[in-house]
């Protein structure tokens, strides 16, 4: 049997070695002047996890198999899926959290990633 670390780490491999090829794919189909790869990863994943999290939901023998696919393949593919499923679940008990949530992880992400940008630049 393999370990919920090793589940992770192969799912993960194959779910970035795929949103290279998605990346790769929609530069040669679009050119790179609006990110269509990963538009296209982002929503792909979310797709994918709608449909695990509805397939494997109702399964109590499905741990190896959320490691695998949600946690380390669209983990690897798009963190984006996880953001999704999250704000829904939250929307489901509270549309106002789940609304803060997705404010939160915007402005907070844009303004961490701006942060390591003029650090990084100003040194």
């Amino acid at each position: 049997m393999l370990t919920p670390a090793l589940l992770v780490f192969l799912g993960g491999g194959a779910g970035s070695v795929l949103r290279y090829a998605v990346g790769r794919l929609a530069v040669q189909a679009g050119g790179g002047a609006f990110p269509w790869g990963t538009l296209a990863v982002n929503l792909l994943g979310s797709f994918a996890a709608g449909l695990l999290i509805g397939w494997l939901g109702g399964r109590s023998s499905s741990a190896g198999a959320q490691l695998l696919l949600m946690t380390g393949f669209l983990g690897g593919f798009t963190t984006f899926s996880a953001f999704s499923i999250d704000t829904i679940a939250l929307a489901e008990r509270s549309v106002a959290i789940a609304m803060a949530y997705v404010a939160a992880t915007l402005i907070t992400g844009l303004a961490a990633a701006w942060v390591g940008l003029v650090l990084t630049r100003s040194a």
